[in-house]
């Protein structure tokens, strides 16, 4: 059981950039009912954003298992650069290299994720992903979380692979995100609420790095 709860967790982990990513290009809609406008202006929402950060809660849930959990985390972006801070774990990425400290263990673990692996956590290529390889259609318009209205826009990939769908909420008179959803083919679910966003955000380089000297005590493992 604790072994399924921490694929959970990673698995979690690992849609947050994604999630993330495709919130933050619909921030610039000028027109909710033209989902192609949306595609159009993503990628140039988060180039020219000069540094954003944002804190969200995540809810996974799975349909065949029965179970479900919720975690709060925050996130900075800048360019091909991250840093992703959640309860259980930090991870690091530097634009090449990628650091990730799991406290319950004290451990850091080193790697060099290949493109494949970034899809799901670096900004920038998610952001190429998000805008070629899916069908934008506008279905409509719903309540969201915080109780404003909100428009909904689906997105089809137009390949089939894990992915079955992503919904989009985007607040119908501020623009911004109010939520989006993941449904994968294997009856799990992602939901992310982004309760603050920032932009403007300029971290030096360095905090995107993994800083030794803060862990003293943690244990490297270097997966390159």
């Amino acid at each position: 059981m604790e072994r399924e709860r921490k694929i959970r967790i990673w698995r979690g982990i690992a849609f947050v950039g994604f999630l993330l990513c495709l919130l933050f290009g619909t921030r610039v809609i000028s027109q909710a009912q033209n989902p192609v406008s949306i595609l159009d202006k993503a990628a140039s929402a988060y180039e020219n954003s000069n540094g954003i950060t944002a804190s969200f809660e995540l809810n996974t849930r799975s349909d065949v298992q029965k179970v479900s959990e919720s975690f709060e985390g925050t996130i900075n972006m800048k360019g091909d650069k991250f840093t992703l801070v959640t309860p259980d774990m930090i991870t690091w990425f530097d634009g090449t290299t990628q650091w990730t400290y799991v406290e319950r263990n004290d451990e850091v673990n080193v790697s060099t994720p290949s493109g494949e692996e970034l899809q799901f956590t670096n900004p920038a290529l998610l952001l190429r992903v998000y805008k070629k390889g899916f069908i934008p259609k506008y279905i409509g318009e719903s309540t969201a979380s915080n109780g404003k209205t909100a428009y909904d826009i689906e997105l089809t990939p137009k390949k089939k692979g894990d992915i079955i769908k992503v919904v989009l909420q985007i607040e119908k008179f501020s623009n911004f995100p109010a939520s989006i959803r993941i449904e994968a083919k294997n009856g799990v679910s992602n939901t992310i609420h982004i309760s603050q966003l920032k932009t403007g955000i300029n971290q030096p380089d360095d905090f995107f790095v993994f800083k030794e000297s803060e862990y003293p005590d943690a244990e490297v493992i270097d997966l390159r």
